[in-house]
């Protein structure tokens, strides 16, 4: 459709304008909000592990001695292969990411599959104020306002994590067995912060997909919409420049009479169309979350998802008829996200069916992850990160300013390699470079104990994922790397505990 310069000149300031009022405010969530509440296993049947679930009554804060309220924290213990502190049976912590505990235990097979190799207590500790684990009794009042949001932060969460398994060593008489924590994405980040911060706790981590370096300028930071931009770029070319040129047919629809209302209808949404940022904001999820979640094969996690998602949302934009519409077309694409099961009637815009509201709060206070979108490089709408702009939205809705200095002051980022080297050991950061957030991880050896696994084509900590016989080889090799220096931390702990354990 050809359009005269003038309308085409009001079509990129609206788009520009309207952009800079959606989900650029903060960084992306590391999950899905729109990831469906339940799923049904199409493809795989889906893993059935064993564990109690029980609650141990935290400190609301943790670093000073005012009379505040406890809360319960929700965990998930299984013993079941444990060989017990006799023998020394190791730990196996998941640090809980800002999710439903529950969520995050069925998508980390491969914490429930090595255990009884490695004779493991397996413990799954939800992070607070997402779940069960609530302060102050219910989600409405921790979340009233930023008083009773103060207490959520990673140094609190750490924190939870090392009174909870000091306290179940003590009970268990397990203070002897080593620790190991695993973690993906936040939870990837809290592993690796938390064996820098409390190395007396656990031997080792695994941080899965962690992108400690993506605050305060140390990386660019228009990296994690460029990798997004180029998994759909290595796919179709076509494709790629029908999504980008789709962000301006959205805003020109959206300006004409009645254009909301049939951006509504194309994209078949369950409620009025108030304003184009919003459907902006929904396409923008679901193509960084299929970056995200770009599998090899089908998969559940976010969504009922076939393998090689992006690809198959290419396949799709590209092959509709001839004369279809760049519009019809991004639906028939993004459709694969969010409906591929074909059972959706319509689509709700906001949807939180995993409790992560809490991640607005994390963002707008220690968590700043500055993101920008280049116009050369990326398939979405040119964007500069404003800090002014951010602040002022964070006073806004939380009444706080954000301290994007303080994450890299309490963890470290800067110079990390250098820090890493001397204060660091037994850390493997392993990242797939089709997923986004690798480009804010660390992505070389450091030293011989804070190592690097690197994979072209893995996604969004796909080592941590349950096991598949769709597993391709190089998968397979990454765990069986990650098993063998795990076994290391163990057996060297044993040895200068002058203890033996029989593997």
């Amino acid at each position: 459709m050809r359009k005269s310069a003038l309308v085409f000149t009001v079509a990129i300031i609206v788009l520009s304008c309207s952009w800079q009022l959606l989900a650029w405010r903060h960084a992306p969530r590391f999950l899905g909000k729109f990831a469906a509440g339940t799923h049904t296993h199409t493809h795989t049947q889906a893993p059935e592990y064993r564990y109690e679930t029980r609650y141990f009554q935290q400190r609301l804060d943790h670093f000073s001695f005012s009379d505040l309220p406890t809360f319960p924290q929700r965990y998930l213990i299984s013993t079941e292969h444990w060989v017990g502190p006799q023998r020394l049976g190791p730990i196996f912590l998941y640090c809980g990411n800002e999710g439903d505990i529950e969520w995050f235990a069925q998508n980390t097979g491969f914490v429930w599959e090595i255990a009884p190799r490695f004779g493991a207590m397996v413990l799954f500790p939800e992070h607070r104020y997402y779940g069960d684990s609530v302060p102050y009794g219910s989600t409405e009042e921790a979340y009233k306002n930023a008083t009773t949001l103060s207490y959520l932060t990673a140094e609190q969460a750490l924190a939870d994590f090392s009174v909870l398994v000091s306290h179940l060593k003590q009970n268990f008489s397990a203070q002897g067995c080593p620790v190991v924590l695993f973690g993906g994405s936040y939870g990837g980040m809290l592993a690796a912060w938390m064996r820098l911060k409390y190395p007396h706790i656990a031997v080792g981590a695994l941080a899965s997909s962690a992108p400690i370096l993506q605050f305060e300028d140390i990386v660019p930071p228009q990296t994690f919409y460029d990798i997004v931009s180029n998994n759909f770029k290595r796919e179709s070319v076509t494709c790629f420049n029908y999504i980008k040129q789709s962000w301006n047919e959205i805003a020109y629809t959206g300006q004409t009479s009645n254009g909301l209302e049939r951006l509504a209808k194309t994209f078949n949404l369950c409620q009025i169309l108030k304003r184009t940022g919003d459907l902006y904001d929904w396409l923008e999820s679901a193509y960084s979350f299929l970056a995200m979640v770009n599998y090899p094969y089908p998969s559940e996690f976010l969504m009922t998802l076939p393998g090689h998602p992006i690809r198959e949302v290419c396949r799709r934009i590209d092959g509709v008829p001839d004369g279809t519409s760049i519009l019809e077309r991004i639906y028939e694409g993004v459709n694969v996200y969010y409906n591929y099961t074909g059972e959706a009637k319509c689509f709700e815009l906001d949807d939180d069916p995993h409790g992560m509201s809490g991640w607005n709060w994390q963002a707008c206070t220690e968590m700043v992850m500055p993101m920008s979108s280049n116009q050369e490089s990326s398939m979405f709408p040119p964007y500069e990160f404003n800090y002014t702009s951010f602040q002022e939205e964070c006073l806004m809705n939380f009444g706080v300013k954000p301290r994007p200095k303080w994450i890299t002051t309490e963890f470290g980022g800067h110079d990390v390699h250098a820090t890493l080297k001397k204060f660091g050991s037994n850390i493997i950061f392993s990242n797939g470079l089709l997923d986004p957030w690798s480009g804010g991880s660390v992505l070389q050896n450091i030293s011989e104990s804070v190592v690097a696994l690197v994979t072209e084509e893995g996604a969004h900590h796909i080592d941590l994922r349950p096991s598949t016989e769709d597993d391709p080889d190089w998968l397979v090799e990454l765990r069986e790397t990650e098993i063998r220096l795990i076994e290391s931390w163990i057996s060297d702990y044993h040895q200068k505990n002058n203890a033996i354990f029989d593997m």
